[in-house]
């Protein structure tokens, strides 16, 4: 089946402007952009925070080595 051909791009459209009005295009098109802003901020801030819990688990985790004359402290 492949991608879609220039005129399948066209009719469709012709169809959105149809329905939802050239008015309310670019506002619909503005809230997406914010959305899509808000998300990406979110996720970000999400990888950010689970790095810092790993890396603060990580030294949480760590092991003194033991002393060389074989004692423990």
């Amino acid at each position: 089946m492949g991608s879609l051909s220039p005129w399948h791009w066209a009719i469709l459209a012709v169809v959105v402007v149809v329905l939802f009005g050239a008015k309310r295009l670019p506002d619909a098109a503005r809230s997406l952009g914010k959305s899509l802003r808000i998300f990406k901020s979110e996720v970000r801030e999400l990888q950010n925070e689970h790095k810092s819990e790993t890396t603060a688990n990580v030294q949480a985790e760590r092991v003194d080595p033991p002393a060389a004359d074989g004692r423990s402290a």
